[in-house]
């Protein structure tokens, strides 16, 4: 479960849906575009403190991954990568579910959050593509 978590993230890296590193994922964040922001176990004090400063007043949610600087960096390719930011709705709610399983329920919350904001993106999504639908074909509205 480990490796398909860790291959997730470098899946994510190639469909260019994760800002990898403080400075792109402060930008991502700032800018927002990010859905879900990662932090490596062993990230040093500093490290966590300005992911923590990224998020306020902020809708993110910020989880502490059970990989090491090390192997975050290998998935995604990058070397010294403590933190990112997942900028894809579907991707977030992939890797909390794989997450979740992983650690035996202990990001039960998050996942939760993540799942629910990943449906209503989904309902707004097919909410607008039948408002455009019904521009196109001109729906007429009838008396009942």
């Amino acid at each position: 479960m480990r490796e398909k978590t860790l291959n997730l993230l470098g899946l994510m890296r190639r469909a260019n849906a994760i800002a990898v590193g403080e400075t792109n994922t402060g930008t991502a964040v700032k800018a927002g575009k990010a859905k879900l922001l990662i932090v490596a176990s062993d990230a040093s004090d500093n490290a966590i403190h300005r992911a923590e400063n990224f998020m306020t007043g902020r809708n993110i949610i910020k989880v502490n991954l059970p990989f090491t600087k090390a192997e975050l960096s290998d998935a995604l390719g990058l070397p010294g990568c403590s933190m990112a930011a997942v900028t894809d709705m579907g991707f977030s709610n992939a890797l909390m579910k794989l997450l979740n399983e992983l650690s035996g329920g202990g990001y039960q919350k998050e996942a939760e959050e993540i799942e629910k904001r990943f449906l209503k993106a989904e309902r707004r999504k097919a909410e607008s593509k039948a408002h455009d639908r019904n521009k196109q074909i001109g729906k007429r509205r009838t008396k009942a």
